[in-house]
């Protein structure tokens, strides 16, 4: 069965691991996390749940109010990071001037951005771009744009269609210089998409875009059978030694990003956070749980139960880094990789913990992530507690490490006690 199921599912991981838009769009992403790392850091700090006591309730508005510019100008702008970042990646796939590729995606973008804001009055102020299309709800224009725009760019350059220098002009002249046809002819391109756009349907991309694509992607993404794919995706592909996080993530990150942004703006606006499925729902409550396949729980079963020499050196190897969320000992060393001993309990119990999860955020019991970005080597409980500003957070990561546990706890005791009487036949022959 694993050979049959290998044939088929490997070659296809391979090509989604290797496909160069994927890359590129994982490699954007990682260029923002920096960043929305910064901004989560103030939206922690500006809701901490005991500052009204600390403080009276002007002082507290005016804190908030004066921190509230870290995350506007971080997580508020993931769309801007995102377009720069795949014009730059994608320009540098191709060996052509990258810096050149990601101003132009971004410049592309900005283009197809309406300047102008309606006011609570039904006033239109010209000259404005909407935070909000720099966020979340420009998310899939920006990529798509970037992705268009680099394409644009590139074929040009390869094709020639380009000012060339003389040899003693400095470097940097000669590569503007290089970089301007082709920037004028791909900037027409996204100019003459907007006048046709706004002209002939009174409308701009962001909102057919929005409309037409993002929100039913996005409205899929957040639901509980997708997200139980994907996760199932997640394990199965690890299970073969192919690292299914870097796989599926490429795929649904636009998504789950997408939903974080929405949450964050809806929490630093004091409203209720729309989505309980989202980037910081996956690594919290996953991989923020001692690695993939949440492997923190088996090695405190390995260390605390199991007597065999062999299970008792991986469990301790182990512990270190799983309270880190780095578990490639287990993973490689237990083994998890092609071992069909322990395949049910590795795909079973994060599916399992996800409905736990999802349901006890659903019913209100524990508070949906907030949209903070919390990084994720931060120990369990402690990220748990941060993602959702709420201690529930963190007794939820509690009950889900029981639950790992039960359901490991007899594939673990099997290979305990196959080890054993492996270990006292080599012990009996010495």
């Amino acid at each position: 069965m694993f050979e049959k199921l290998s044939r088929y599912l490997v070659p296809l991981a391979g090509k989604l691991n290797n496909n160069r838009y994927l890359t590129v769009l994982r490699d954007a992403f990682m260029l923002a996390f920096p960043l929305t790392i910064f901004g989560s850091i103030f939206v922690v700090l500006t809701n901490l749940p005991f500052l009204d006591q600390l403080m009276n309730e002007g002082a507290l508005a005016t804190f908030r109010e004066s921190f509230s510019i870290a995350s506007s100008a971080t997580m508020g702008m993931m769309s801007v990071f995102v377009a720069f970042g795949i014009g730059y990646y994608l320009s540098k796939s191709y060996n052509v001037e990258a810096i050149f590729g990601g101003a132009i995606a971004l410049v592309s973008f900005f283009i197809l951005t309406p300047f102008m804001v309606e006011t609570e009055a039904g006033e239109v102020v010209q000259g404005v771009i909407p935070l909000d299309r720099l966020g979340a709800k420009g998310m899939f224009l920006a990529m798509m744009t970037a992705f268009l725009s680099a394409e644009i760019y590139r074929r040009i350059v390869q094709r020639n269609i380009t000012i060339k220098m003389p040899p003693g002009v400095p470097p940097a002249v000669a590569k503007s210089f290089a970089a301007l046809i082709p920037a004028v002819l791909t900037l027409t391109v996204f100019l003459a998409i907007n006048v046709f756009v706004s002209q002939l349907f009174h409308t701009n991309m962001h909102d057919v875009i929005y409309q037409a694509v993002q929100a039913p992607l996005v409205g899929l993404g957040s639901g509980i059978i997708p997200t139980l794919i994907a996760i199932f995706f997640i394990q199965i592909l690890w299970f073969f030694g192919l690292h299914g996080q870097v796989i599926i993530n490429s795929v649904m990150d636009p998504i789950w990003n997408t939903l974080m942004i929405e949450n964050l703006e809806a929490y630093t606006n004091g409203e209720p956070v729309p989505n309980i499925i989202s980037k910081p729902f996956i690594e919290i409550f996953t991989v923020g749980m001692g690695g993939t396949g949440m492997t923190l729980a088996v090695v405190f079963a390995i260390l605390l139960f199991m007597k065999s020499q062999q299970l008792k050196q991986v469990g301790k190897l182990g512990i270190g880094p799983g309270l880190f969320n780095v578990n490639e000992p287990i993973i490689f060393g237990l083994p998890i990789v092609m071992n069909p001993l322990i395949i049910v309990p590795w795909i079973l119990s994060p599916m399992i913990v996800t409905l736990v999860t999802y349901f006890s955020m659903a019913s209100g019991l524990v508070p949906p992530p907030t949209g903070v970005a919390v990084p994720w080597t931060v120990p369990f409980f402690i990220n748990g507690i941060m993602a959702t500003n709420s201690i529930a957070g963190g007794l939820l990561q509690l009950v889900n490490l029981m639950i790992v546990f039960m359901i490991w706890y007899p594939f673990l005791k099997s290979m305990d006690r196959f080890n054993l009487k492996k270990e006292q036949k080599e012990k009996n022959a010495a």
